[in-house]
C-alpha cells in the first residue's frame, strides 16, 4: 500500500487491468472521508492510466463495505475538493449539505461516469453505502455470500444519497425494500437484475479477473462509446435527474431530524453497536440541547 493511501490498495496485477481494493477490514470496510478521497485518488490513477482498460473495485477482509462511518461526522480540510460547492465548515444545514454533496453525491457521479468499464467483486455485507459504491460501477460480481441492504429509511432518512434503488431493484421493489428496511441476498440480487453473475465465494476474484480479462481484449474506443452510450440512455430516462432530486429530500430529511434530535439520524433506528455513541434524545431534553449546543459546523 503507497503511503498516501491508508485505507484504499490500488494494483495493476496484469496488463490493463487496476484493481482499487477497499483496506479497511477492521472496520467493515466503512467508508470515513478518508477512504472516499483515497477512493477517488485510485479511480483517477486507474482512468488517466491508458494502459489500464478495466478497473475492478474490490475489498479486505469478510464484508465489502458496512456503509458509511456514522461516527467520522468531522470535515478533513487536507483533502482536495472535487466539487465547487464550498461551505463544508458552515453550521447548520448548510455545512451538511455541502459536505454530502462533496463526497457522496459529487463523488459517485464521478466515479459512475470514468469512461473505462468498472467491475464490483462484492462479498459479504453490502451496507448502506457500501450499495452506492457497487451501484456506481458497470457490472456487479457477487460472492454467493453477499447482502445487500439499505436501513436509511429506519434511522429517518428516505434511503442513501445516491439513490438509484427504481433503477437497480424496480420501482415496486425498491419501495419495499426501503419501507422495511429488508436486505436481499446474492441470488435475490441476481433476480432483480441488480448483479450480474453469482460465483461461489472462493471463485469470486478468479471469476472476476477473467471478466475483467476478456472485456479488456476488446477496443478501448469502443468500450469507452458503449459505456456512454448506456449510461446516456438511462439518463434520457431521467436517472440523474432522479438521483438529484432525491438528494434534496435526503437532506431535507437530516435537517428534520436535526431539529428533532440535535443529530441527523433518527437515533432509534441505528444499528445497536453504535447506540452508545447516538443516545435516543427528545425536544427539550438534554441530550438534545448539548447537541445543538455543539453544533457549532461539520468542520
Amino acid at each position: 500500500m503507497s503511503p498516501e493511501m491508508e485505507t484504499v490498495r490500488y494494483e495493476i496485477p496484469e496488463p490493463g487491468i487496476g484493481v482499487i481494493t477497499l483496506a479497511r477490514p477492521e472496520k467493515r470496510n466503512a467508508q470515513d472521508v478518508r477512504m472516499t478521497y483515497e477512493l477517488n485518488t485510485a479511480f483517477e490513477q486507474a482512468a488517466r492510466d491508458d494502459a489500464v482498460k478495466v478497473i475492478v473495485l474490490a475489498a479486505d477482509g469478510p464484508h465489502f463495505s458496512a456503509g458509511h462511518d456514522l461516527r467520522d461526522v468531522v470535515w478533513h480540510p487536507e483533502f482536495d475538493q472535487v466539487s465547487t460547492w464550498g461551505g463544508y465548515g458552515e453550521p447548520g444545514a448548510e455545512g451538511w449539505v455541502a459536505r454530502e454533496e462533496e463526497i457522496y453525491l459529487e463523488m459517485c457521479a464521478r466515479w459512475r461516469n470514468i469512461p473505462k468499464p468498472t467491475i464490483a467483486a462484492v462479498h459479504g455485507r453490502a451496507i448502506g453505502g457500501g450499495l452506492m459504491l457497487a451501484w456506481v460501477c458497470d457490472l456487479i460480481v457477487a460472492a454467493d455470500d453477499a447482502v445487500f441492504a439499505d436501513p436509511v429509511v429506519a434511522m429517518g432518512v428516505c434511503g442513501v444519497e445516491w439513490f438509484a434503488h427504481p433503477w437497480e431493484l424496480g420501482p415496486r421493489k425498491a419501495k419495499e425494500l426501503l419501507f422495511t428496511a429488508d436486505s436481499w441476498d446474492a441470488e435475490e440480487a441476481h433476480r432483480l437484475g441488480m448483479v450480474n453473475q453469482v460465483v461461489p465465494r472462493a471463485e469470486l476474484t478468479e471469476y472476476t479477473m477473467d471478466l475483467a480479462r476478456r472485456i479488456a481484449a476488446k477496443p478501448m474506443f469502443a468500450l469507452r462509446l458503449t459505456k456512454e452510450a448506456v449510461n446516456q440512455a438511462v439518463d434520457v430516462q431521467g436517472q440523474s435527474s432522479a438521483i438529484r432530486a432525491a438528494f434534496s429530500l435526503h437532506q431535507l430529511a437530516h435537517t428534520h431530524n436535526l431539529e428533532r434530535y440535535g443529530i441527523c439520524l433518527d437515533p432509534s433506528g441505528i444499528p445497536p453497536a453504535l447506540q452508545a455513541s447516538f443516545p435516543a434524545a427528545e425536544p427539550g431534553d438534554e441530550v438534545r440541547e448539548t447537541r445543538r449546543a455543539d453544533r457549532g459546523g461539520t468542520g
